[in-house]
């Protein structure tokens, strides 16, 4: 889940679901948002708060996205945060975001995680009951939960601390983005690190 805020136009912003399949945006060559991103399974708001699709238009929501996104205008980011940061601790007040100990547990581990049955030793449940756990908290099944976390990372880490080759790399990274790792730098100007 991401909360997306555009820096340009206060009133524009809204809530993302997480995917795991690839979504072409047409954002040109500039990006104007800033966002706080939380671990898969915590947000529990309202449905229909979420959009599955570009974040371009004013804000209709219950949320106070347009407050905060009007408080943090025309800052730099490092003295915006704090504006994110409040937001975040009312969402948790609210019980819109609530922690999620299965999908933290992995997050601090996912290095020693190679495959399904890894996640499930390390959460101390069964594979089937992993299936359940994961797909009611977060929507995602353990398989495709893992895909999406290891493209994340292969954006900070080499991508061979998380494949085991090149090709097994770009067929993910492709499944997820839509894109090869070069076709997706040369898009959008981020590293990937296929090199």
């Amino acid at each position: 889940m991401n909360l997306l805020f555009n820096r340009l136009a206060p009133a524009i912003a809204g809530i993302t679901a997480l995917h795991t399949s690839a979504t072409t945006l047409n954002l040109g060559t500039v990006f104007h948002y800033v966002g706080v991103q939380l671990f898969p399974g915590a947000w529990h708001g309202g449905g229909d708060e979420l959009t599955d699709r570009y974040v371009g238009t004013p804000y209709q929501g219950a949320l106070p996205l347009v407050a905060t996104n009007a408080k943090r205008a025309g800052l730099a980011f490092p003295d915006a945060t704090h504006h994110l940061a409040t937001l975040v601790r009312w969402c948790v007040a609210q019980q819109y975001v609530v922690p999620n100990p299965v999908t933290a547990r992995i997050l601090s581990q996912l290095h020693a995680i190679r495959t399904v049955a890894d996640m499930a030793t390390l959460v101390g449940v069964t594979p089937r009951q992993l299936q359940r756990t994961l797909k009611r908290q977060t929507g995602f099944a353990p398989h495709d939960l893992l895909k999406v976390l290891r493209i994340q990372q292969s954006f900070r880490k080499h991508y061979l601390d998380l494949y085991a080759d090149q090709a097994h790399f770009i067929h993910a990274f492709r499944d997820a983005t839509g894109y090869t790792p070069v076709q997706f730098r040369k898009r959008f100007g981020g590293s990937s690190h296929s090199d």
